[in-house]
């Protein structure tokens, strides 16, 4: 395996690139106070994480009303809630894990194209893009609102790599997430999984990307 042969770098972001659980709970728990839940702490929102944002807010609500049904009505207006907490607070604690600046800088000056695939809404991206001062290293990206699908559905994949001209082969997925794994897998791209995530409190290496890094500065050793 030869990633050096690789054009495009397609990233997963929270969880991957960035850490962005203090802000998630900080909304999340916004949207829980108008309904006077008590507060969850970042361990028990961590494993909510990975699908989306109404997800988060579902799994985040189910927990809280514990047994009582929830309905369609109330997760669409704690849905709007959080929504609009997570905007006024997109990027106070948010930070980038150890090592990803310098290795962007690295693959940047390799000449890698690089972009974002996330699961997160396509609107609070660029933001935090901004606040962290990186949005210079991506082509583009897109959020879980941007297509039809969703990661794990190849779609997004596809729509990368037509978008950036370059082929299948020439491009792998890094991500924390099953669902970045899946998507690979599902657009037949190679696949690198980062264990340090919030793959659900699952092992990144059941999933079998093609290689498990413990470190991102240790993509500099493969590329």
């Amino acid at each position: 395996m030869d990633l050096k042969k690789k054009e495009l770098i397609i990233f997963d972001f929270d969880g991957t690139l960035i850490n962005s659980i203090p802000d998630l709970t900080l909304a999340v728990n916004k949207m829980l106070a108008h309904y006077n839940y008590s507060p969850l702490t970042i361990e028990q929102v961590t494993p909510f994480i990975g699908n989306g944002a109404k997800p988060l807010v579902r799994r985040s609500l189910e927990h809280s009303i514990k047994n009582k049904e929830l309905s369609e009505n109330l997760l669409e207006e704690a849905f709007d809630i959080y929504l609009s907490a997570y905007k006024e607070v997109t990027c106070i604690d948010t930070f980038m894990y150890p090592g990803v600046l310098e290795t962007l800088n690295y693959l940047d000056e390799k000449g890698y194209k690089m972009a974002i695939c996330t699961n997160k809404p396509f609107d609070f991206i660029q933001p935090i893009l901004d606040k962290l001062e990186i949005r210079k290293f991506f082509k583009n990206w897109i959020g879980e609102d941007s297509l039809s699908e969703k990661k794990p559905s190849a779609l997004p994949l596809i729509h990368l790599i037509k978008e950036n001209n370059t082929s299948i082969e020439k491009t792998i997925m890094v991500g924390d997430s099953k669902n970045d794994i899946l998507a690979a897998q599902n657009a037949n791209t190679e696949s690198i999984g980062v264990s340090y995530g919030y793959n659900y409190n699952e092992n990144i290496a059941d999933y079998n990307p093609t290689v498990v890094v413990d470190n991102f500065a240790d993509l500099q050793d493969l590329f």
